[in-house]
């Protein structure tokens, strides 16, 4: 059984505030007390918000910081107050650290809306590194047949699992759009084509060949917005009506209000893709006379996860085509440069890559 031999570990830190300000530092390994959870990372899979904060653009980040909030692990030490974790358990984790406990959205389960929720990677220290704490709460038993590396993924999952089951829920009797073919609109995807709906994806000709992944995913239409016609597209395939449902996971203004048109009147039209910008110019005109509902969704709360963990060890999820590149944490700076100029679809960062255990 693993046990933490040393009282510290590598990580990676961003130390202030602005832009880059991040190194591979030695600190100390945390404490583990009352219902935390102690956990020898396997994967962290970089997400767009890590780059924003690389970037120095995610205020809500605190610092220092040890980044990363889409990981997996084995429980390696638990807290007292720990009811049903053992070390040696395969999990992944929710990114919620803690909460109030008391306002409406705790007593709902929906940790997302907590206006005091202290996030994994944001506000407490993260994934990026040997080990990581988080609460009993929040981890989840990996099934059997569910990888480190697929198991990774299952924040991001989760999250577009709250947008398609939660907040937009779809059947397969809709035609859908989903805007923007990177690792969110591309997960988004295999949801939908689990369900069997008719699905659209669009993006522009840099995601060439995200758009080609995208076909071999089963997307029944790929659109490239820069040299084909969505409208004309879109308009073909629902006898000129326009789809039912939107999901925007590109959040680039210009994408959205071309598409906000191309909704059937009575439509729904979810955001998913966070903005660079907190105020945009929007289509409102379309919202207001096609009687559109435009409907936000905030990460994932903790009825998303089941789900997500069921569609993976089902196979629903496509890791060979998700996961494009893996990086061992002292090659963090590169796993960083290879997202931000483009050239994966999802990178992940092994942090004990000679674990024997973590070889999938």
């Amino acid at each position: 059984m693993d046990s933490v031999k040393t009282k510290t570990m590598q990580a990676v830190v961003k130390t202030e505030p602005g832009n880059d300000n991040m190194e591979l530092k030695q600190i100390d390994i945390p404490e583990v007390t009352g219902n935390r959870v102690l956990l020898k990372v396997a994967y962290t899979g970089i997400c767009g918000t890590d780059i924003h904060t690389f970037r120095g653009q995610y205020a809500n980040a605190v610092t220092p910081l040890v980044l990363g909030h889409e990981f997996s692990g084995k429980v390696v030490e638990v807290g007292p107050d720990v009811k049903d974790l053992k070390p040696g358990d395969r999990v992944t984790s929710e990114t919620t650290f803690d909460t109030c406990g008391h306002c409406v959205y705790c007593k709902a389960g929906e940790y997302n809306l907590c206006e005091n929720r202290v996030g994994i990677g944001t506000k407490a220290n993260g994934s990026m590194a040997n080990y990581v704490l988080t609460r009993e709460e929040s981890c989840h038993v990996l099934p059997d047949n569910v990888s480190y590396k697929m198991a990774a993924m299952s924040e991001p999952l989760a999250s577009c699992v709250h947008a398609m089951y939660q907040k937009t829920p779809f059947t397969l009797h809709d035609k859908i759009l989903i805007i923007g073919p990177g690792p969110m609109g591309l997960l988004s995807l295999q949801i939908a084509k689990e369900i069997g709906a008719y699905t659209i994806v669009s993006g522009i000709t840099k995601d060439s060949e995200r758009l080609q992944i995208a076909k071999e995913l089963g997307a029944d239409q790929i659109v490239d917005t820069q040299k084909d016609d969505l409208e004309k597209v879109i308009m073909d395939a629902t006898d000129g009506v326009g789809v039912t449902k939107v999901y925007d996971c590109s959040g680039a203004a210009p994408a959205v209000n071309a598409a906000l048109p191309l909704l059937r009147k009575g439509g729904t039209f979810q955001q998913v893709g966070l903005f660079a910008k907190p105020m945009n110019e929007l289509d409102e005109r379309s919202i207001i006379q096609h009687e559109i509902s435009y409907v936000g969704s905030r990460s994932q709360n903790p009825y998303d996860w089941p789900i997500a963990l069921h569609l993976e060890s089902k196979g629903a999820i496509n890791q060979d085509k998700m996961i494009t590149k893996v990086f061992d944490l002292e090659h963090w700076r590169d796993a960083f440069d290879a997202m931000i100029a483009g050239q994966e679809l999802k990178v992940m960062i092994a942090s004990n890559p000679d674990d024997p255990d973590f070889k999938d």
